[in-house]
């Protein structure tokens, strides 16, 4: 028998199967679960989009104290020369 033929086999007995009963409120359970699982990704979404928010906000608060783009002042003063 090739592999073919048992595949065969196997997916008629599959078929011959009594079915098992399916629940009566299944349609029910699957809507509320999809719609569960939507509120909670669009709430996680707004959730990063507000700490991306705050993220970016707090950059710029710091960038404007801290200046990181100006060469800082010298911290001692240069030898005395030539006097």
């Amino acid at each position: 028998m090739s592999r073919h033929d048992r595949k065969e086999d196997e997916v008629r007995r599959m078929l011959r199967a009594t079915q098992p009963a399916v629940p009566a409120d299944l349609a029910a359970r699957a809507v509320t679960r999809g719609t569960r699982l939507l509120r909670r990704g669009r709430l996680l979404r707004r959730i990063g989009w507000a700490l991306l928010g705050v993220a970016v906000l707090a950059f710029v608060v710091w960038a404007s104290v801290a200046r990181p783009w100006e060469v800082p002042p010298a911290a001692t003063t240069p030898p005395l020369e030539g006097w």
